[in-house]
């Protein structure tokens, strides 16, 4: 006879055992499925080619205020960067007002074209030097400014000013397109800080038309404005991507900027100090996605070694990487 079947506590408990684990092993499976899309939404895998910003830019500075990961920026001093066409790329280093030395030497130019504009080959106005001249070009040699030598009754263009302004970063010559232009120094330099309002450089004041005053400053950030503004200009721009000019009297001079030539570097102009350190307002031509497009920067404040190459040097590591940003 068959013996009837009968659920004992025993086997209750089995089922009951069983039935749990089922659901533990359940619960579990779900628990390690959203952990790995958790993982592969993060980006928290290790994976070769993966374009989200990291925790660290490319030298190993974590990014924050003022300072965007992914672009070389500098390790002192203020820098700003942007590329045609693709706006503004970030700051770093802060936005307060520093000296710039002869970046001022940008506006001075500005202004001159702006009032006085430059066809392909012409030359423009004619300033003759007087014994006066003379005499500041030697007040200025014993003060060790950046000058180029003139003589009594010697004649300089429009154009040649300001190839000896913006290449050889003459301070005489910031002086003598001053008084042409105004009438006066302080007339010119009213004339710069009006200039500076209408393009919203805030944060910039001129108090002499060359940038030798320390109280003559501004920010990387007010500088591509004015970088901007004055690379629109056919003839400033064909200046400043000039490797060397001759001059009357001096005769070959050689651009400060020693990046001009090589790697697309077309300008715009040096600057070095006790107070300012070395400073670049910059603009290299590259290609990017099919089209050539211009990198403008700013580096202010450069102090590792000497001036203008610790500038040079920190130019051409942003603006390679704002270039590979941008592409």
């Amino acid at each position: 006879m068959t013996r009837p079947h009968v659920h004992s506590s025993a086997g209750r408990r089995r089922v009951t055992r069983l039935k749990n684990a089922l659901v533990f092993v359940a619960a579990a499976t779900v628990v390690l499925l959203v952990l790995v899309v958790v993982r592969a939404q993060t980006g928290s895998g290790s994976r070769t080619g993966d374009h989200r910003l990291p925790t660290a830019d490319r030298l190993g500075r974590p990014p924050g205020p003022g300072r965007p990961g992914g672009l070389a920026w500098p390790r002192e001093g203020e820098a700003a960067v942007a590329v045609e066409g693709l706006g503004n790329l970030g700051t770093s280093g802060g936005d307060e007002p520093v000296p710039i030395a002869s970046l001022a030497k940008v506006m001075t130019a500005y202004l001159v074209l702006r009032e006085h504009p430059l066809g392909p080959g012409e030359e423009g106005f004619e300033i003759r030097i007087t014994a006066a001249d003379v005499e500041d070009l030697h007040r200025r040699l014993d003060l060790n400014q950046s000058v180029v030598a003139v003589e009594v009754g010697e004649v300089l263009s429009e154009r040649q000013a300001l190839e000896a302004l913006l290449l050889p970063s003459a301070n005489n010559v910031a002086a003598l397109l001053a008084v042409h232009e105004a009438g006066s120094v302080e007339a010119f330099v009213a004339e710069m800080n009006e200039a500076a309002a209408e393009l919203g450089m805030a944060r910039t004041h001129y108090t002499d038309p060359s940038g030798f005053e320390d109280t003559t400053v501004s920010t990387a950030a007010d500088q591509l404005k004015i970088g901007r503004a004055a690379m629109a200009d056919p003839t400033f721009a064909e200046i400043v991507a000039m490797p060397a000019t001759v001059l009357p009297v001096v005769g070959e001079v050689a651009n400060y900027n020693e990046l001009v030539g090589d790697e697309g570097f077309v300008g715009i102009k040096t600057g070095s100090d006790d107070a300012a350190g070395g400073c670049l307002l910059f603009a290299r031509r590259v290609e990017i996605a099919g089209r050539t497009r211009t990198v403008l920067g700013a580096v202010l404040g450069q102090r590792g070694g000497e001036f203008i190459p610790a500038a040079l040097d920190a130019a051409r590591s942003l603006a390679a990487s704002a270039a590979a940003a941008g592409g």
